[in-house]
Order: C-alpha cells, then structure tokens, then sequence
C-alpha cells in the first residue's frame, strides 16, 4: 500500500510546518513539498508528484485562486483541497475555488484554540478527507484466493430494504443532503430544476456559518430558483429552496394544514450541525410517503438513519453513484443498506427529480400556490 503524496502550499511558515508535522505522523501519509505560493508550487509539482494539493486562498505574489487556474490546465483530475479562513471574504474565495474546480474545501484551525486545539481539528476531520478523496490510494491490494473447485460459492450477499414499502403518494416535498463536493453538485442539479418546479425544497449542506449563506445566494444566481437560508417559522412555498444556515439544525413542523421551518441548536449528530438525519427524521414524520430525499456526494453517513425513517415512512430515496462523486460515503452508505431506489450519475438527478415528481403529480403543500 503505498502512501498518499502531499503537497502544502500557504504562505505561514508556522502553519506549513504544524500542518505537514501533523500529516507526516500517520503513516498513509507523505509530505513531499510545501510552498510559500502557488508560483513556487507550480515549479515543484513534476519534482515531486503529489497525489492532492493543500492550497491556501489567500497568499502573495500568487494566490490560491490563481494558482488553482493554473493547476487546472495541467494537472484537471489532481485532487486540490482550499484551505480558507473562516470570513466572509474568505467565504466567498472558496465558493470561488469550486466552481473553478477545487475537490473541496477546509477552513483553517481557529488559533484561539491553541496548538493542540488544531491539532486535533487536522487529525479528526482533514486527514479523514484526504484519505477519502484518495481512497483508491489507502485501499489494500486484493489478494486473489485460490478456490477449491468442490466447494460451492456463496452467493454475493445483496442489500435488501429494512421493511416494506407503503405505496408511495403524491411528492410534496423534496428534501436533500450532501456534504464534501457538495456546492458543485447541488449547482449542478439546481441548474437542471425549472422555475415553476410544484413542491419546496430543504436541503442540508454540511458547511460553516456564512458559508450557507453565499452558497444560497450563489445558487440562487445560478438557477431559476429562489434559494435562501432558512429560519425559524418560515412557511415552506412551492418552488422555493432553504438551506440549513451553519451550525442549525433544520427541521419541518406541520402547523395546521401548513408546513413551517424549525432551527435549532441540540447536539451535533454525525459531529455534524447541521446534520442531514435531523432534516430527514422530520421529513419522514411529516410527509411520510409524499417525499423524496436525494442524498448526494459526501464524507461519512449522515443521511443513512434518515433515509432508514424516510424508506419505512414510503418515501422514495435517489442517491449519487461513486463515479460522480467526490467522496462515496453518504450516498454509498445509502446505497449499500438497500435504501435508494434509483443510484444514478450526477448528470441525471436533476432530470430524476423532475420526472419523479412531474409522474407523482404532486399537489401543493399549501393547497394553493401562494396561500399562506
């Protein structure tokens, strides 16, 4: 098994050096090089041929923006993980970076917390990314079994669902979870969604806070749909989208014959807030079989008890395929507990979507388009 090959590119030298410290000490990964800006790390990558670039947003002389252009044209399928701060400016410097290509995103260790308090954020939550944007890399080699040709095989064991499907009704709302990749996909699915689509939206997106907010108002731009950070009491409308603000759970609360938002700040589930599961639980409870979830690329399995409630609710569950998807751990542990009914490319989702809920003829949540 050989070990992952990093690049780190940020002008701190004091960062640079905690940073590949803290990588060096697990043994799947190599620090081959750093870099003070991205014009040196683009004379360094044929010397050392890394497998994923760190690259911070902000340095002089050539900064990650840039710098990120240029490893595009020589290097399009590099996995490149952006470190930015946690500002606005920031922010928008990283939204900026995955449209323009960038793997993924981390927001830098707060230094109030002190050394150890980075340390523990770089061991526990960016060295799993890395490992699972490159899983290829950290897998084991197969090691091909001789077969005594007298003993039968066992039949490949297929997932199967945890129960029964209710028949399904009418869709009347379409709830979404994606994490690691997660802004390019939803992008990209967003653009697929016309403006007069009949049912509201809720989607987690596991993010920071004002990140959410630019990521709305970005694919608010992007699509002809209105798309906005929820809040507390808001009345769920047909053809519109709210998304999870950072660091709030969101969840759905029938209120007579209407459906409002609820935010809230109980625990982190999954180490996620907000966390896709709180989303889908209350999906479930709430619309039952008149929902579907679309889980997309993601690291972890957020989503997979959700999507559990949402299955035995009669809801109806389409999931992202490895192929297209950054990270294969939300979706794929969807997919592998036999709860999707559709695993498809990204491509297709956002036409899956429509021809779900155009076939289910979906009323409006509201009885009348616009009542509230």
């Amino acid at each position: 098994m050989s070990k992952i090959r990093i690049l780190i590119v940020d002008d701190a030298v004091v960062f640079r050096r905690v940073l590949a410290d803290a990588l060096s000490d697990d043994p799947a990964l190599e620090v081959v090089g750093t870099a003070a800006n991205g014009r040196i790390a683009l004379t360094r990558m044929s010397q050392v041929s890394p497998d994923i670039v760190i690259l911070d947003v902000e340095m002089p002389e050539m900064d990650g923006i840039a710098t990120l252009t240029e490893l595009r044209k020589l290097y399009p399928r590099l996995p490149v993980i952006m470190f930015s701060a946690l500002t606005e400016r920031g922010a928008q410097a990283t939204l900026d970076a995955l449209s323009l290509g960038a793997t993924d995103y981390f927001t830098k260790p707060n230094s109030a917390g002190g050394l150890d308090a980075s340390l523990a954020v770089i061991r526990e939550q960016l060295i799993p990314e890395i490992k699972a944007i490159c899983a290829a890399k950290v897998r084991p080699p197969q090691v091909e079994k001789r077969v005594d040709p007298a003993v039968r095989p066992l039949s490949p064991v297929r997932p199967t669902p945890l129960a029964p499907r209710p028949s399904s009704g009418p869709i009347q709302v379409l709830a979404i979870g994606s994490s690691a990749g997660g802004p390019n996909a939803l992008a990209d699915v967003f653009r697929r969604l016309p403006a007069d689509f009949p049912v509201p939206i809720v989607l987690v997106q596991h993010m920071p806070p004002m990140f959410t907010r630019l990521l709305a108002e970005r694919l608010s731009a992007q699509s002809a749909l209105r798309v906005q950070e929820g809040s507390s009491g808001t009345l769920l409308q047909p053809g519109q989208a709210w998304i999870a603000p950072g660091d709030y759970h969101i969840s759905l609360a029938r209120d007579g014959r209407q459906v409002r938002l609820q935010l809230h700040q109980e625990p982190p589930e999954n180490s996620c807030r907000p966390a896709v599961d709180v989303l889908l639980r209350s999906v479930a409870s709430t619309f039952g079989a008149n929902s579907l979830t679309v889980i997309l690329t993601g690291m972890g399995q957020d989503g997979l008890r959700g999507c559990e409630a949402i299955r035995e609710a009669g809801g109806q569950i389409v999931v992202q395929d490895e192929a297209t998807s950054v990270v294969w751990g939300m979706p794929g542990h969807v997919a592998r507990a036999g709860l999707a009914d559709r695993v498809l490319p990204l491509s297709l989702i956002g036409d899956e979507i429509v021809r779900r809920i155009s076939t289910s003829v979906a009323p409006s949540t509201q009885g009348e388009k616009g009542r509230g």
